[in-house]
């Protein structure tokens, strides 16, 4: 890791001069040392913040620069700077020796301008040196990966120099090749460019000898190999091309081309090594040259300087992170075709095509053919770079309708729908994949989880209802309409996926060179490969009879493909992110394993003496697996497969199957299981996807709908399920032609507009053909279908007898059949199973059975009802979509609104009912949205990439109507809008904010005026806008919005900061109160500390004196008591009677009522006894005075009293009493009457008496 902050700044050493090119990365410039006035070059990369992290590009450049710049032929190194820079970022100096003869595409392009040519002897020369630096590298491990001719630099004395090691690799020796797909195209290796999509493939060093062979021929010709293609074409021509050559090999030596020849071998494990190539006789040449030769290289380059021939050509580098961008140019929308025709639209979309422009604007309508390979087109640099652009900004591209959709969205407050066409195979699916992608990017969920879940859907869905077909190998077998749900804002909240008539009969039965859905592929390998086949029941040898194919190599293709067991891992990872739990997923492995297992179930009839038509299970084991995975008893399931119930008068009737009936309801119950269960993952995605109520109210919520639906289909055998595929399609293309040509010219009549009218092919007629009732090519086979003795021959023969249509013919010589002229061609239908496949019935018993399982799952499957699309219903069914009505031009011929639910006890289903509630539904969605068309073309059926049949592709065109199209968006106007509408849209376009200007006819010219926009009418209620009107008034409109949204950014701040200083103010105030209250508080506290402590001083210090006095006066009575005569000592015993006398006249009265205890003696103090003098006085002096406050006490006897130094309650009243002058004290005593009763002395002067 490069440490920035340790490295110094390059000013202090450098001094820029002036550019001299541009780097991947950043500029590059001449610089001059300010100390010795040398000149070096400096590439200055792109602002680098010093918190984030340094490319790895750039460090690998650096690595490499600082140990391997020590050879002549590599560029020299003089340090790496950083100049820091707060504002826009630092800046990362890389300086390195000046080669100021330029590289030698420089030099080779100005020989070639003027007719001139470099020597053999000088290319050998170049080479070598070339040559010479790579064999450097290679020995320290290191592969350039980037050699050609911009980056092998000339010095003006005639060096050679190889530089820009920016994507640079370094092997190690557990590493010894590697996998990245990065270079410079022309310049590239096969085997570096199949690693972008062969993951498992790697290349070593000598993919630099490659580069070098392309660059020898660059040295020659001045171009690369296909140098006049497309970069991202020319990566796909390269691994299939044959190695190139010169371009004229006989103006050169044999040695000369044979050297490239060496050099430009496929197989780069035959290919030559640099150290082989070093001992090349055409490289050989050169040495013992070197002095001639380089003094030959210096004059050109001086003389080429002396002319200033210099002409830049810069081929950019792309790796898998840096995807190079294509500009947009005119001819990216067939409206602006000066000649309009079949052949000029044929020819354009070819030209575009080989340049791998897959995207066309017709309008509004975004053209896109399929590539048949993988485009570095669709990364999130993409996404950004179509985020709010201007539609002529950047070239057509599927990110610019989801953007235009979701614009629409945010700025209207309305619904939109993307409806996805085109055949099978067309790339509608992965089309549909894009515009999620983009949406997703485009909502920016604050719950990363949310976006990853939405994501994980179309995945999830497809792995269940898409399959292999003769066509296509993901092609969708069932109808999808996923809605993404928004907020006002344009966040994205969640998404809702209608699934519509999954293709159920593909469990039971494929065509030749078809498979079953995938999920049974990923679920076998998976279970395989985690050695878990045994738990589900499944053989490991032999595959079921289900998903076996004709050649018997399904098995050796699930072991052996690490595909499946990719996709089966993806699976399990859609699963959790979703939020699956594990106890639903293994239920669902449960099922798909008994699906599997009731497919092996076979039947054999056995004959009894009454009846000869019973069937019986030979083989047990296959009923008793499923049986065990659905949670069943297997008597019960082989009871209700071999028989079934009839009710008749009230009694029932037990009836045996046959075997062909038998296993037709074994058919049944897996379609059912299948069918039921795919309803169920939807619906559970649903409810684990729907919006969040707390973000925002689903009234107030938005919705871009995108339908990606099974295309039109045309195989060799097309039956039943082809039929309804078709008018499906045909369906949409109904709604295509309605929005596009019919209500548009409609609107014309009716508004007064003169605009000429465009004739279309119309299907209308076609569908009526199939929807109308009673004679409706449905509503026949619903009524064949429910005669009971009908046949696919009677089917057929009604169908002759009650289509006169011309789009209906039967097919002479071909039993059976019937041909429809669709929108999109003729297809010729096999009438075998029509019936049958119709009536879809399954028996009562097999649901009985199924919803005794012990499996909640499978309970749930069967015991909630179907909705008249055919699917699960979830428990808060109600009436939705499918009894939207719809409107007057898209409805006619429908009169009766469906009903939602199919009542619970009807337990089969006809599939044209269906069939025809689903168009119903799906259409009643579409309507409800502003439409966005995106037409898928295939240019070829062989799924080559870059292959382009001009007729198929015309075909398609034809059908499509994409010539009327064209012409409709020239001379017409798509945008009608109401002069109400209009105005209340726009009106900030010349109308102040705060006016409200009325819905009339001059205000919408004010507006058109102010925009300036020219080409626009105005009807009677409407104004009428060409397609490009209404972007140009959005990105008007969506200007003065920011404009407005700057003003009030502005203003809010202003608001918000005058609401913060007067908040503050507040709040300092507050504080100020908060703090001069406390202070208050804490001075007053203190106050009373220091009174209390001066009490408590005071107190200290009276104590301290009185006891001076006290011993003073006792010392002294002691003296006169120890003189020898007896008046002295009755005259000191005088004196100290009359002083207690005194001290007790002194003594104040305790408060009354309190309660004295005798404090608790302390272990192991030894008590002491009174027998003193002293003490016999104390004792006699105590007597009295608890004798005074009628202490019930008994006077001890002398010797009898135990002192423990002081802490005796009623030694503590004895302490020393206040302090009273004797003169105070005598009239005191003289003043207070005899009869009145003895003051109490209160404990502490009593405390004070002992003391002293």
């Amino acid at each position: 890791m490069i440490g920035l902050e340790s490295l110094a700044d390059p000013s202090d050493e450098w001094d820029i001069i002036e550019t001299i090119g541009k780097g991947t990365y950043g500029k590059v410039y001449k610089v001059n040392n300010k100390r010795n006035g040398s000149q070096a070059a400096v590439k200055v990369l792109d602002p680098i913040n010093v918190s984030l992290d340094v490319d790895e590009e750039i460090e690998a450049e650096y690595n490499i620069l600082r140990s391997l710049s020590n050879h002549p032929n590599v560029v020299k190194f003089f340090g790496m700077f950083y100049k820091a820079d707060d504002l826009s970022g630092g800046q990362l100096w890389l300086v390195l020796e000046l080669c100021n003869g330029g590289s030698v595409t420089d030099l080779i392009k100005g020989l070639l301008m003027r007719e001139k040519r470099l020597e053999e002897p000088v290319i050998s020369y170049i080479l070598c040196g070339a040559l010479l630096g790579l064999q450097h590298l290679h020995n320290n491990r290191i592969i350039h990966r980037d050699v050609k001719g911009n980056n092998i630099l000339l010095t003006t004395d005639g060096g050679v120099k190889l530089v820009d090691f920016g994507v640079s690799a370094q092997l190690t020796s557990a590493r010894l090749r590697r996998n990245t797909s990065v270079g410079t195209p022309f310049w590239m290796a096969p085997e570096v460019i199949a690693c972008e999509q062969q993951f498992d493939y790697s290349y070593d060093a000598r993919c630099d000898v490659w580069s070098l062979g392309i660059t020898a021929i660059e040295l020659a010709d001045g171009d690369p190999p296909l140098s006049e293609m497309h970069p991202v074409k020319a990566l796909f021509k390269i691994p299939r091309n044959p190695s190139p050559t010169l371009r004229h090999p006989e103006q050169w030596c044999r040695s000369f081309s044979h050297f490239i020849a060496q050099c430009l071998i496929k197989d780069f494990e035959a290919r030559p090594s640099v150290t082989h190539l070093l001992e090349h006789p055409f490289v050989k040449q050169a040495h013992g040259k070197d002095t001639a030769l380089r003094k030959q290289l210096s004059a050109l380059i001086r003389e080429q300087q002396d002319i200033g021939c210099r002409t830049k050509t810069r081929h950019e580098r792309i790796n898998t992170r840096k995807t190079l961008l294509i500009e947009s140019c005119p001819d990216d929308d067939l409206v602006n075709l000066e000649v309009l025709d079949e052949e000029t639209i044929i020819l354009h979309l070819q030209k575009r095509y080989g340049d791998l422009q897959i995207y066309t604007y017709v309008g509004d309508i975004l053209i896109a053919l399929n590539p048949f390979q993988n485009l570095s087109i669709y990364s999130p640099q993409f996404s950004r770079l179509y985020h709010g652009a201007k539609r002529l900004d950047n070239p057509p591209h599927i990110f610019a309708t989801a953007d235009a959709a979701y614009q629409g969205m945010v700025t209207f407050c309305k619904d939109q729908c993307i409806i996805i066409s085109g055949e099978s195979g067309a790339g509608k699916t992965e089309s549909a994949h894009l515009i999620v992608q983009h949406l997703t990017f485009l909502g920016k969920a604050n719950n990363r989880t949310l976006r990853e879940k939405i994501l994980q859907v179309n995945p999830l869905v497809e792995a269940f209802g898409n399959a292999c077909t003769a066509i296509n190998d993901n092609s969708s077998r069932f109808g999808k309409y996923l809605e993404m749900k928004f907020t006002p804002t344009g966040a994205v909240m969640g998404a809702k996926i209608s699934e519509y008539l999954l293709e159920k009969s593909r469990v039971i039965k494929q065509a030749i060179g078809e498979k079953n859905f995938h999920i049974f592929y990923y679920i076998y390998a998976g279970l395989y490969h985690q050695e878990s086949l045994k738990k589900y029941r499944l053989p490991e040898k032999t595959a079921p009879r289900y998903i076996d194919s004709a050649n018997g190599k399904v098995m050796q293709d699930i072991v052996s493909s690490k595909l499946y067991k990719e996709q089966f891992d993806a699976i399990q990872d859609c699963f959790r992110i979703i939020g699956f739990s594990e106890e639903e997923v293994n239920s669902v492995y449960r099922i798909l394993a008994a699906i599997l297992n009731t497919g092996n179930i076979e039947f054999t009839s056995i004959t009894s003496q009454h009846q000869t038509d019973k069937s019986e299970v030979p083989n047990s084991e296959a009923l008793e697996n499923a049986a065990a995975l659905l949670c069943i008893g297997p008597e019960e399931l082989q009871e209700a497969l071999t028989s079934h119930c009839v009710v008749t008068r009230g009694e029932t009737i037990i009836r045996t199957n046959t075997v062909d009936k038998a296993t037709d309801v074994r058919d049944a119950m897996s379609k059912a299981l299948y069918g039921r269960l795919f309803s169920w993952i939807v619906n559970r995605i649903n409810a684990l996807l729907q919006p969040d109520t707390n973000m925002c109210a689903s009234e107030s919520g938005m919705n871009v709908g995108i339908l990606d639906i099974f295309g039109f289909e045309n195989f060799k055998k097309n039956s039943f399920e082809q039929l309804c595929i078709n008018i499906a399609n045909e369906q949409i293309q109904f709604y295509f032609n309605q929005h596009i040509f019919a209500l548009e010219q409609m609107e014309y009549q009716s508004e007064g507009v003169d605009a000429s009218l465009v004739e279309y092919e119309d299907n209308r007629p076609i569908l009526d053909m199939f929807l109308q009732k009673p004679m409706g090519l449905l509503s026949l086979l619903d009524e064949e279908s429910r005669f009971p003795q009908a046949t696919d021959q009677t089917l057929v023969d009604k169908f002759e007898d009650n289509l006169r249509y011309k789009y209906f013919w039967r097919p002479k010589r071909v039993e059976l059949s019937f041909g429809i002229q669709h929108y999109a061609g003729k297809v010729l239908y096999d009438v075998n199973g029509f019936l049958e496949k119709n009536r879809d019935t399954l028996p009562a018993d097999i649901v009985v059975v199924l919803r005794t399982s012990e499996n909640k799952l499978l309970q749930q499957l069967f015991s909630s009802p179907l909705t008249k699309t055919g699917n699960l219903a979830t428990s808060r069914a109600r009436v939705t979509a499918a009894s939207r009505s719809l409107p007057p031009q898209l409805s006619a011929g429908r009169s009766k609104s469906p009903k939602y639910l199919l009542k619970v006890r009807i337990l089969g289903s006809v599939s044209v009912c269906i069939c025809q509630y689903s168009l119903m539904d799906l259409l009643s969605k579409m309507v409800v949205g502003t439409p966005h068309f995106v037409r898928c073309i295939k240019p070829n059926d062989d799924r080559q990439a870059l292959l382009f049949h001009t007729e198929r592709v015309l075909q398609q065109l034809r059908y499509t109507g994409i010539l009327e199209t064209v012409n409709i968006r020239r001379q017409g106007f798509s945008h009608r809008i109401t002069f109400g509408e209009f105005v209340n849209r726009y009106y900030y376009l010349a109308f102040r904010a705060h006016q409200m200007p009325e819905s009339s006819k001059e205000n919408t010219v004010a507006i058109l005026k102010r925009a300036k926009l020219d080409n626009w009418v105005l009807g009677k209620t409407k104004v009428f806008l060409k397609y490009y009107h209404v972007e140009q008034l959005n990105l008007l409109l969506r200007e003065v919005m920011a404009r407005v949204v700057v003003l009030q950014a502005y203003t809010k701040g202003w608001l918000g900061a005058r609401r913060y200083r007067r908040e503050k103010e507040k709040r300092n105030n507050g504080a100020i109160i908060i703090q001069s209250a406390w202070r208050g508080y804490t001075a007053r506290q203190n106050l009373k500390q220091v009174k209390r402590e001066r009490d408590k001083a005071a107190v200290r210090i009276q104590s301290a004196y009185r006891g001076h006095r006290v011993r003073k006066e006792i010392r002294h009575s002691r003296q006169l008591s120890s003189s020898s005569s007896p008046s002295s000592a009755r005259y000191a015993q005088e004196i100290l009677n009359d002083f207690n006398l005194k001290s007790l006249d002194r003594v104040s009265v305790c408060p009354a009522g309190k309660v004295l205890k005798r404090a608790p003696r302390r272990r192991g103090q030894q008590p002491k006894l009174l027998n003193s003098p002293e003490d016999s006085l104390y004792y006699n002096q105590l007597n009295r005075t608890l004798d005074y406050q009628g202490s019930k006490r008994k006077p001890r006897k002398l010797g009898q009293i135990k002192l423990l130094d002081g802490e005796d309650e009623y030694y503590k009243l004895l302490s020393t009493a206040e302090s009273i002058p004797e003169e105070e004290a005598e009239l005191e005593h003289t003043a207070v009457p005899r009869t009145q009763p003895e003051p109490q002395p209160c404990p502490q002067q009593v405390r004070g008496l002992h003391s002293s």
